[in-house]
């Protein structure tokens, strides 16, 4: 019974890594579909979307060609703010950023910047409560996006 359940639960396993400071979770759904799932999420909790950039698109506009590939810009000013004085020099890494992709296999991903990694990168102190925020935000995000 254990083998079987365990044989299960891997093939139902939604694959979520982390590595150099980036977050991808591997999706269910395509690159548009995933990328409406993130944005319908974000805007349902009073996030602002700022931009959806289409680099495939892009691609295609200059003779060249891209696999599937969305970003999506979006934030939260009070939360935003909040890292922002921390450091300053976050603002850099802000609004959060989610980039969506199909890689050579097929395979999609949604991909985003840890907050860890910026509260590192930017020597945070005291601002552990704002992190946590954000952490929780965007993995709550990226898997109702990747479900």
């Amino acid at each position: 019974m254990k083998k079987v359940l365990f044989v299960v639960l891997l093939s139902c396993q939604i694959v979520a890594q982390a590595s150099d400071g980036m977050v991808s979770v591997q999706s269910q759904h395509d690159v548009k579909t995933t990328t409406d799932k993130l944005e319908a999420a974000v805007t349902a909790k009073g996030m602002k979307v700022f931009n959806r950039i289409d680099h495939a698109a892009g691609a295609s506009s200059v003779g060249a060609s891209l696999r599937p590939t969305q970003l999506l810009i979006f934030g939260n000013p009070k939360l935003g703010s909040a890292l922002m004085g921390c450091a300053q020099a976050v603002g850099i890494d802000l609004p959060m950023k989610a980039l969506i992709y199909e890689d050579a296999k097929g395979q999609v991903y949604l991909s985003y910047n840890e907050p860890a990694y910026m509260k590192s990168r930017h020597q945070m102190a005291g601002c552990d409560k704002p992190i946590a925020k954000a952490t929780k935000a965007l993995a709550n995000f990226a898997k109702v996006a990747t479900q």
